[in-house]
């Protein structure tokens, strides 16, 4: 009997948490919004999420939205099966990433995110000064770091500049790899940091990340900025989206929207915004969102057909 009894009081300390793990296909919970991060570092992401759910939760009454929720995802796959099973509602990303869940599993885009200082951004080529690199075309036999394969402006867009100029490309082992003959390599070196430091020790020849990463050398000594120098960049992409589950309740979505539109405008949401990865409001996928969206699909599809 004492064991029965300890089963019914376990089985009734879950139930009220059984609606966020309701059956693939529907939804955590009516009354639940859940707000999804890919994390490396949870803690981390949460300490930057968990603000902004805070806002907006109370915000969403009127559409039956009573408690916010984050769930990590170890990585995108994880997350398109949470967005299709509808365990997730609403996650912030990078804009190649919102392209892959909308493609992948029919999420929504519902805004663009004004986030470290602007809506859209472009990748920026450098390389060590005297390196004699003055084009894409001078990266043929030399070698290119960039940041992750997942990254925007770090990968996705910088390597599909490079196949649309005629580079072959290989994937090099360590920095201190060497291309094949007549082709170009790269490498991941994890962190934007690291793409600067290699390339300004001439462990690579060049690298590529955004231009608000490059904006950022600013603060690092003189002697190691003049060293860099650019010699190509990319045309704007999204600098990241806001994106919600395919079958959110459309009460929810639209509510959401208009939530996250009037944010920049409201004092009590600058803390939060702010800790949202450096957030400064959500704007409307303008016809200019939507074009750099395009362009940005067409340089995921060559990357990925060429190189994955």
């Amino acid at each position: 009997m004492s064991r029965l009894a300890t089963c019914l009081l376990l089985m009734l300390s879950v139930l009220p948490w059984w609606p966020a793990m309701a059956q693939p296909g529907q939804s955590a919970s009516r009354e639940v919004l859940v707000l999804g991060r890919v994390s490396d570092n949870p803690k981390q992401h949460a300490e930057a999420l968990q603000p902004m759910l805070d806002y907006v939760v109370p915000r969403m009454r009127s559409v039956g939205i009573r408690e916010g929720r984050i769930l990590m995802a170890r990585d995108a796959v994880q997350m398109q099966s949470y967005l299709r099973r509808q365990r997730v509602d609403w996650v912030s990303d990078t804009a190649v990433m919102a392209v892959d869940y909308r493609d992948r599993v029919g999420a929504r885009l519902l805004l663009a995110t004004d986030r470290g200082g602007g809506v859209a951004y472009h990748s920026v080529f450098f390389t060590w000064r005297g390196s004699g690199i003055d084009s894409l075309a001078a990266l043929k036999g030399r070698s290119i770091a960039f940041q992750n394969p997942y990254s925007t402006s770090s990968y996705v867009i910088p390597a599909a500049e490079m196949l649309r100029a005629g580079l072959e490309l290989d994937v090099l082992l360590s920095p201190l790899d060497r291309p094949a003959a007549g082709r170009a390599g790269y490498v991941f070196a994890r962190s934007e940091s690291n793409v600067a430091t290699w390339v300004q020790k001439r462990m690579v020849d060049a690298g590529a990340f955004s231009n608000l990463d490059w904006a950022s050398l600013a603060a690092l000594p003189q002697s190691f900025r003049e060293e860099l120098v650019v010699f190509h960049e990319s045309q704007p992409v999204p600098r990241a989206i806001e994106v919600v589950a395919p079958d959110l309740d459309p009460k929810v979505r639209e509510r959401l929207r208009e939530v996250l539109l009037a944010a920049a405008d409201d004092p009590a949401a600058r803390e939060p915004l702010a800790r949202f990865f450096d957030t400064r409001g959500f704007v409307p996928l303008d016809e200019q969102t939507k074009q750099g969206l395009s362009r940005l699909r067409g340089d995921v599809d060559l990357v990925r057909g060429r190189l994955e």
